[in-house]
């Protein structure tokens, strides 16, 4: 499932910064080249899915809206050749320590039944068991 589509990054970056980023053919044609944006947003969807994987199953059946602007802060940033712009960078970054946390379960996806039950072979059980030093056998040593 792709979390991001060609038009949102037109939408939220624009179609001349799309057009310098994928345009490298020669001479320019001056048009996206589909083709690389493909290419970004497939790396970008199977890092997400990486961390998604241990705690949602997959493929999710619609991508809730934080996963989608999570890809496309991941896909523009993917598309530079060369650094980005600082901005660009630190939404990158922002939009990885987020997968993070969700993939810590610290935060959560508005995604209804796909989270997976816990098992309790993952958390700590106590059992108590039958002191042997109680204060009715201690009786006098106490």
């Amino acid at each position: 499932m792709a979390y991001a589509s060609i038009e949102q990054l037109m939408d939220r970056y624009g179609e001349r910064l799309l057009v310098q980023l994928t345009d490298r053919a020669t001479p320019p044609t001056g048009v996206i080249d589909p083709a690389v944006v493909d290419r970004a947003l497939a790396d970008t969807d199977a890092a997400i899915d990486s961390y998604l994987a241990g705690r949602y199953a997959l493929p999710l059946g619609e991508a809730p809206p934080l996963l989608a602007d999570l890809a496309q802060a991941i896909g523009i940033y993917k598309l530079h050749p060369f650094a980005p712009d600082p901005k660009i960078e630190q939404d990158y970054k922002d939009a990885f320590a987020a997968l993070d946390r969700i993939a810590k379960g610290i935060q959560k996806l508005p995604v209804a039944g796909i989270e997976p039950v816990s098992s309790r072979a993952a958390g700590v059980e106590v059992i108590d068991r039958d002191r042997d030093m109680t204060p009715e056998n201690l009786r006098g040593f106490i």
